[in-house]
């Protein structure tokens, strides 16, 4: 009798899987300082706002060398509490990028605002600075560029758009925390008006549930963000305007002032190990087979997420088959994103089309993140290489 060939998923494992980020290996690091952080909250039920948050945005600001930093309860109404501080609302349009979260531009659209999108440079695959300055209209009244994969997108050049044009710069750094952008990083004063941060727990800094930030140099902008993320007041009972239930609660923001002082060195083991990936996957690349995504000039970023682009057939395996032979021998990669915004089923009354930013479409079907974490090993980074290689035809480039 013929056995019946094993499946993919019934084939025994020889190793324990490779996550795409390790949030146990982090806890496991750090549980004294995380456990005594909550405990702290709830000995003082310091539950919402409170003493908790306010240290932390002193922190944050600190950090960032921004002059005002101000939580709130996750990294997407960080960009809609920016963008209404900014009075930016109805009738006004604001230019992003196609290749992002719909966080984005959900932020837009729930400001009030037309969400304008605009081509990707190929190279970085943040939002292109020169099609940027195409779609800017006389409604035109903000640009928000996104650090994506925690590469921050060409600040010097929107700054400069954005100020010929008299325009507001909102930079979406949701998987930026502790990126630079010529020296400077990233959240500081003056390269943007407001920057805004999500501490979701996968990324570079990261809470126990959901939290973010938003920094600026502007009192009275900081000061217009805080009231409306606590009911549009300044006092208990007395509200200035309509706000949002909105606020960082006290044992995210432990957990964050808990985490803060290891930001640099994590982030400095991800470049550690983005160098290597370069280093590992150079014959690949040089064979056409892979492409490896570029930093833009002055950026130093932190790598939330390592991408790689594959070669589609002809020329290549295909991403969707990549992906699925490395699922296949333990490895979680993942893809950041596979349908660009233009094409959700949600946005398709801003009238965008198939084929309208060729290169943010041609990115979604090529992008490949592999996994990297600050305490991943090099056997690990060497069991993802492996995989990659083979399922790519590379093996032994």
């Amino acid at each position: 009798m013929t056995a019946t060939p094993l499946t993919a998923s019934e084939r025994p494992r020889t190793a324990e899987k490779v996550p795409l980020v390790d949030l146990s290996a982090e806890y496991a690091s750090i549980n004294g300082e995380i456990d005594a952080a909550i405990q702290d909250v709830i000995a003082r039920t310091a539950f919402v706002r409170g003493p908790f948050a306010r240290a932390f945005e002193s922190q944050w600001a600190t950090y960032c060398g921004a002059s005002h930093a101000v939580g709130c309860a996750n990294g997407t109404v960080a960009i809609e509490l920016a963008l209404r501080a900014l009075g930016i609302g109805p009738g006004d349009e604001v230019i992003t990028t196609p290749l992002t979260f719909i966080a984005t531009v959900e932020s837009i659209v729930h400001a009030g605002a037309t969400p304008v999108l605009a081509e990707i440079d190929p190279r970085t695959c943040n939002l292109s600075p020169e099609a940027t300055k195409a779609a800017i209209t006389p409604r035109t009244k903000a640009i928000v560029p996104v650090a994506l994969y925690g590469q921050p997108a060409d600040m010097g050049a929107f700054r400069h758009i954005a100020d010929t044009h008299g325009l507001l710069v909102v930079e979406d750094s949701a998987q930026a925390q502790g990126a630079a952008w010529a020296g400077r990083r990233t959240g500081s004063d003056g390269v943007a008006d407001a920057t805004t941060f999500s501490f979701y727990p996968g990324k570079n800094l990261g809470a126990y549930g959901d939290a973010g930030a938003v920094t600026t140099a502007d009192p009275a902008l900081a000061d217009r963000i805080l009231r409306l993320s606590d009911h549009g007041r300044a006092e208990k009972y007395t509200h200035d305007q309509v706000g949002f239930n909105s606020r960082l609660d006290g044992i995210q923001a432990a957990v964050l002032s808990a985490k803060l002082p290891r930001l640099d060195a994590w982030n400095a083991a991800r470049r550690r190990l983005a160098q290597r990936y370069d280093t590992l996957l150079a014959g690949a690349v040089q064979r056409g087979l892979l492409r490896t995504v570029e930093q833009a000039p002055d950026a130093r970023g932190v790598y939330h997420l390592y991408v790689v682009r594959v070669a589609a057939p002809p020329a290549g395996a295909g991403r969707d088959a990549v992906l699925a032979s490395l699922r296949d021998a333990g490895i979680e990669a993942g893809v950041h994103y596979p349908v660009p915004l233009h094409l959700q089923p949600a946005l398709a009354h801003l009238g965008y089309g198939d084929g309208a930013f060729p290169e943010a479409e041609r990115a979604s079907r090529e992008a490949l993140s592999l996994p990297i974490f600050p305490l991943m090993t090099e056997a690990q980074q060497d069991r993802v290489v492996a995989a990659l290689l083979a399922a790519v035809g590379a093996s032994g480039a």
